[in-house]
């Protein structure tokens, strides 16, 4: 089977860092996966990531990325290259991309890899997310649903939703 993961990363401590944690909460909130997809809130854990980047066969990477665009303006990059080489504002981009780095070294990458990124507003602590970033929430989820529809995966929509984190933390 098929292994498939949806990885968020960022620290929702920072406003918009947490977006592809909070992308990949709603995703798990409001959708069904079939089996050999995961979910995963990867926040800042680095290397220790790397069990999820080499089980995937297809790995989505969600997260917030200075591109130099707009406040809140998404980018799809469906190809990504072991060393992210735009400019990332948060704390955990060198140990991601060292992540992915490694996986490359030891022949582990997954056969494919996108990273749905949005340009950030808001990264200082105690922050709330933007209302760029917020209002860019729905676009995405949209646009990881696509991915995974072209990638063969169709997901169902649920009707209640679940928390991927501890509940008080879908509050932040």
């Amino acid at each position: 089977m098929e292994k498939t993961v949806i990885l968020g990363l960022g620290n929702l401590l920072y406003g918009d860092e947490g977006f592809g944690v909070r992308l990949a909460q709603h995703l798990y909130a409001h959708w069904d996966f079939p089996p050999g997809v995961s979910v995963v809130d990867g926040g800042t854990q680095g290397q220790t990531l790397l069990t999820f980047v080499e089980e995937a066969d297809s790995l989505l990477v969600l997260d917030a990325v200075d591109f130099g665009l707009e406040e809140g303006e998404l980018t799809l990059r469906e190809e990504v290259p072991a060393y992210i080489t735009a400019q990332k504002v948060g704390p955990h981009q060198n140990s991601f991309s060292e992540v992915l780095g490694l996986a490359a070294l030891r022949g582990t990458l997954p056969q494919r890899c996108a990273l749905l990124g949005v340009q950030p507003a808001v990264m200082t602590l105690g922050a709330h997310c933007s209302p760029a970033v917020e209002q860019a929430l729905p676009k995405a989820a949209d646009q990881a649903l696509a991915l995974r529809r072209r990638w063969g995966i169709e997901p169902l929509r649920r009707a209640r939703p679940r928390h991927l984190s501890a509940p008080v933390l879908a509050r932040l």
